[in-house]
Order: structure tokens, then sequence, then C-alpha cells
């Protein structure tokens, strides 16, 4: 098969024809069709995260066809049209029984701890647990994005953070993550503020249910600007960018009693950043994580993209070939494009 691959972490990366993968007893080989370029990957590529053994293939999003399957997968055939979330479950950890897959013990990821779909098959564990059946409806360059950044936005608008009509939020962070919150929030009835340095993403927040943006590069005075729309600060507020100001900006922005939810990934110098404490007990808030959705719990999102409420194939600025890729992924970070870049050539 053709895969993009690194061999060093912030290294080059090329496009190679490898041995194409096998699926286990309980797992499947899934032909993409298509798969998303998300900010994870570039922080994959970085050397962010400990579970990455090089050589390396990238790539979490994804949707496909089932291609191959191991003997002891009932649920699934093959030719099947599906998708998987980036966090996939074993099915047998004390998490797992709980419900809660997202945070697996043991959990695999496609594209962190084993190769990813920046190739024409990749592979899947556990597949009657983790795989999600795609409607026909729904295209595969839609449905790939559902993999991480979609799916995990709904999870910490609709269950972490309980979002309900009427309710101010604040996005902090305006890539594919932040826009697929404020158009969740924005379906579900909240006031949604969105915070970016780009005016350009801002725009596009505006078009996708925010009722104000608020640019934040060389502006010191985001808080008293969100307080002043939201009268008194935000219900809940989410850091979908993941940096130290944000996160510490997002729970100042809230109102007593208010969420917030990081779902950002924290790395490097921001692993631990300055929170305000004080705040937090007096005004009695909440601090929530929120980590991916359980493949069983897509069928409300599902049900909503085929009703026309969420229009996740708005977020996708444009899509690309497998070559591009190695170009565009290690520029993730500059923030140079609007909404998601998803490949569909390979």
């Amino acid at each position: 098969m053709r895969a993009a691959i690194y061999e060093t972490f912030q290294g080059r990366i090329t496009i190679q024809n490898v041995e194409d993968p096998t699926p286990n007893e309980d797992g499947v080989i899934i032909a993409v069709k298509a798969t998303g370029l998300c900010r994870s990957d570039w922080h994959g590529w970085m050397g962010h995260d400990p579970d990455i053994e090089l050589p390396h293939v990238p790539g979490h999003e994804f949707a496909g066809t089932i291609a191959a399957k191991g003997k002891n997968v009932k649920k699934f055939e093959i030719g099947d049209r599906v998708t998987a979330p980036f966090v996939c479950g074993c099915g047998g950890c004390r998490q797992c029984l709980s419900g809660n897959h997202q945070v697996c013990d043991h959990q695999s990821q496609p594209g962190f701890t084993h190769w990813g779909s920046f190739a024409q098959y990749v592979a899947l564990d556990y597949a009657d647990i983790n795989l999600v059946k795609l409607p026909e409806e729904i295209s595969f360059v839609t449905a790939a994005p559902l993999g991480c950044r979609f799916i995990t936005a709904f999870r910490a608008i609709a269950f972490q953070g309980k979002v309900s009509g009427g309710q101010y939020v604040a996005i902090y962070g305006c890539g594919g993550l932040g826009l697929s919150a404020v158009m969740i929030a924005h379906a579900l009835g909240a006031q949604v503020i969105a915070i970016d340095i780009n005016d350009e993403t801002l725009g596009f927040a505006k078009e996708l249910g925010a009722i104000a943006t608020i640019n934040a590069a060389g502006n010191t005075h985001i808080l008293e600007e969100i307080k002043t729309i939201s009268h008194g600060g935000v219900h809940v507020s989410v850091d979908a960018l993941g940096s130290a100001d944000t996160c510490y900006n997002s729970i100042a922005s809230l109102r007593k009693r208010g969420k917030h939810i990081q779902v950002g990934l924290m790395t490097g110098n921001h692993k631990h950043p300055k929170i305000p404490i004080d705040k937090i007990l007096s005004d009695e808030l909440e601090i929530i994580g929120s980590h991916g959705m359980q493949a069983y719990k897509y069928p409300n999102i599902l049900e909503m993209i085929k009703n026309g409420k969420l229009q996740p194939e708005k977020l996708i600025d444009r899509t690309i070939s497998l070559k591009d890729s190695t170009n565009a992924l290690p520029k993730i970070d500059k923030f140079g494009h609007k909404g998601v870049l998803v490949i569909d050539s390979f």
C-alpha cells in the first residue's frame, strides 16, 4: 500500500510503498476513502506523544470500507461503510465495562499506538466495540473528521458541558475542533462567543452561528469583552486550542458555577498551566476534561447530520491528495487555512 511516513520527529514526510496490514482475530482492515489532517497529527510528528514508535504513519480521523476482518468480528461485514472514534477501547477493562471506552485503560489509537490512516489501508482492533456503520447519506469526506474533532467537540459540548438553549458559551480557538464546537453549541441553542487570532476564521465562526467574535491578537481586554457580551460571564467555556493562555482565559471568563471544558491538547511547556484556583473555589467553578467519544454514542450525532441540524461538511476547507499531506501536515500549526483539510486521493 501507499502511505505517508516519517522516520524522525519533525523530519521529512515521504510517500512509500509498504506492506499491507492484516487483521487480528478481533479486528478489521479498513480501505481508507478519506482521512482528516488534525492538529493532533502535528503533535505526533513533533514528538509530543510517547506512544509513537518510528518510522510512523500518522492519521486518526478516517472513513472507508472494510477490506478484511478477523474471525471473531460478528457485527460487521466486508464492504461495510464505516468510521471510528480516534480512541479505541479494549472492551474488557473497568473503564470500558462502565461504558467509558474513550478513557480505556488499554486503548489503541490509529496514528499513535500503531500506524494510522495516511495510507490506503488502516488496521483497527476490537472492531465490534469500536466501529460505527456509516449511513449512505453521509459521504466519506464528511465522515472523516467525525473520528476526532467533530465527535470530540460534540461530547464536550453536549455531554460534558451539558449545554442548553439560551446559555452563553465561549469557544477559545477556531481551528477544526473549535469551529465544530461553535456549530454544535449553536445547534443546541446556545449563544456562542468565538475567540481566535485570525479574522477569517472568526468570520467563518459567525457563519456557523457565533453571535459575537473576539480577536485575541494583542488584545488585553478579552475577559472584559466576554463578560460584557454575556452579562457577567459565560455558562460554559471551551479551550479548543490547548495553551496556557487559552486555558487560563477560558476559566477566568466563566460566571459563577460555570464549567470549563479542556479539549485542546496541552503539551510541552503548556502541560501544567497557571489557573485561577481562587476563582475556582469562590465561584464553585467546574474544570472538566473531554477526550473523544464512545462509538456507541454516535447514533445521535449521525441522526442530527442526516436531518441537517448539524452540517460538518461546511467545516471542510478543501480536499487534498496523500502526496499533498507531506507538505500540509508540518504546517498545520501555522493556521494557514480556514476549516478542515481532508485527504481523499491516495
